[in-house]
């Protein structure tokens, strides 16, 4: 399976109407449309006559030019992405870095380009070509990508969003104003600069996933008067796992009803398909919103069919584990869940692609492991889950005490490999067991990375302090217990090995790899608090 964005006329129109701005001026300025050049000289004119016979009025000019430079621009936004980066905010850090790098590179490419004379009364010396205004540009591409990282921060309180913002937007009327009365820039130097500017963000704002193309924002409120038509909804039930179905759906159906929705569309899964057909079903039809209850499978079959449609995706517990729900902050409670999802918010995560000898390419939004997890789920009997929960897995942990230990080789990016004799290794997106077990302490759903736990207890004396190195979870690396991380793990086991995709065992073999795919997925989960 290959999931890419369905949208991409979508995007591509959002990019185009991105760089229109831009390409407007552009066609105007070098057209040479009277309005706008009588409207430039007529500028030009004052400023020089007013700027020559002040040259106090110039020097405060020139004070605020030595401050607002394009390099002060850069270095504000590579803080930023410093600062996020250390927030493990992967994808946005990357996403800054390319921003600033791509303002740079076209500034200087328009300049050479269309080398446009500077006025010729200018105040101050200044080289280069006049359009467009690289400090309006570099202003413009700082402040709007403030104003779409702020946002994503946890724990940055509106109040101190604007305190930052308010400034921010001051700084680039500044930039701009200085170069207009300096008179080194015409008006349209700077309105070019600006529509530079928002070309570049759209279009690395699309290349990013940061903006879901032209989708339009869902409403979930029956008041809501700019939608003509109520949005739409469909359901992805595993049967098996829904205790009372007809109760369940009456539950459903009720509170997407109070929220607006019409009737939701009901979609099963079969024994032969645990959901990709199903969600399919749900792009086909359009869905503003894509719920689905079953066990940790259904859900990892169903997010990996709905990566890159930017269609939201409310997972409802219903199975043994859970632990998408579980680590999203999602509540075991029916009702409780169902308040929580329709009344959330959007958070968009990642999700990993995995390939090995004997499977196709697939996704998991979990974890996926190789040894002795594998083992534990493949020997856990679907009668006991049904009858005690994820409990049962502790019962075949116990029957799996004595799994034997295998030699991995495991590749980390594009670093050398490394060498271990395992009883198991672990690939994580999220990082909570049932009964909040930390096993991956680090682990976030939407850092752009994958976090790797290698453990390795060379005999069985040595689990409870495994165990308690993971309850405490201790950072310190042992030769049994070793964390890591990456953006593309590939383990290599010497014999074949049970393995397993987000708690569903997948056949024993020899190789696993898996690769991040930052911000693949969008989830309906619990406001902050």
């Amino acid at each position: 399976m290959n999931h890419h964005p369905p949208s991409h006329l979508g995007r591509a129109v959002t990019v185009v109407l991105g760089a229109l701005p831009f390409t407007v001026i552009t066609l105007l300025v070098f057209g040479d449309w009277p309005p706008l050049r009588r409207w430039d000289e007529s500028v030009a004119a004052r400023v020089a006559s007013y700027g020559s016979a002040r040259p106090s009025w110039v020097d405060l000019w020139q004070v605020i030019d030595a401050v607002v430079i394009p390099w002060t621009m850069r270095a504000v936004i590579l803080g930023v992405a410093i600062y996020l980066w250390h927030r493990r905010a992967r994808l946005l850090t990357v996403w800054l870095v390319v921003s600033a790098g791509a303002e740079l590179g076209l500034v200087q490419a328009v300049k050479h380009i269309f080398d446009r004379v500077r006025p010729a009364a200018a105040l101050v010396e200044n080289d280069g070509w006049s359009y467009v205004s690289g400090h309006a540009t570099a202003a413009f591409v700082m402040a709007g990508a403030l104003g779409v990282v702020l946002p994503s921060v946890r724990g940055w309180r509106r109040r101190f969003r604007t305190l930052v913002l308010l400034p921010t937007i001051a700084v680039v009327l500044l930039a701009s104003a200085e170069r207009i009365f300096l008179n080194v820039h015409y008006v349209s130097d700077v309105l070019g600069g600006w529509a530079l500017g928002l070309a570049i963000l759209t279009a690395t704002s699309i290349g990013f996933g940061l903006r879901p193309g032209l989708r339009r924002r869902r409403r979930r409120t029956p008041s809501d008067e700019a939608r003509t038509t109520p949005p739409r909804a469909a359901v992805i039930v595993n049967p098996i796992k829904v205790g009372d179905g007809v109760a369940f759906r009456r539950k459903v159906t009720r509170a997407l009803a109070v929220r607006g929705f019409e009737d939701p569309l009901w979609l099963e899964t079969r024994e032969d398909d645990a959901g990709n057909a199903m969600a399919k079903r749900a792009i086909e039809h359009e869905s503003d919103l894509v719920l689905v209850a079953g066990g940790d499978g259904t859900v990892r079959v169903v997010t990996a069919a709905l990566a890159w449609t930017a269609i939201p995706v409310g997972v409802i517990p219903a199975g043994t584990g859970n632990l998408l729900a579980r680590n999203l902050h999602i509540p075991l409670d029916l009702d409780d869940a169902l308040e929580r999802i329709l009344d959330g918010r959007e958070r968009r995560i990642d999700l990993v692609k995995v390939h090995g000898d004997g499977l196709d390419t697939d996704h998991f939004a979990v974890m996926a492991g190789l040894g002795l997890d594998a083992a534990i789920i493949t020997g856990a009997p679907p009668i006991l889950k049904a009858q005690i929960g994820w409990t049962a897995y502790l019962v075949s942990a116990a029957k799996n005490i004595n799994h034997p230990s295998v030699k991995v080789r495991i590749a980390l990016d594009d670093a050398e490999p490394i060498e271990r004799r395992v009883r198991t290794v672990v690939i994580g997106n999220v990082g909570m067991l049932q009964a909040n077990i930390p096993l991956l302490p680090d682990a976030r759903p939407d850092d752009g990375m994958i976090d790797v736990v290698v453990i390795a207890p060379r005999r069985v004396t040595q689990w409870p302090l495994v165990f308690w190195r993971v309850m405490t979870r201790t950072k310190r690396t042992e030769m049994y217990l070793e964390r890591f991380t990456a953006r593309k793990v590939q383990i290599d086991a010497a014999v074949d090995v049970q393995r397993q995709l987000d708690g569903d065992g997948i056949g024993p073999g020899r190789s696993l790899s898996a690769e991040v795919e930052p911000g693949a997925l969008v989830v309906q989960v619990p406001k902050r608090r």
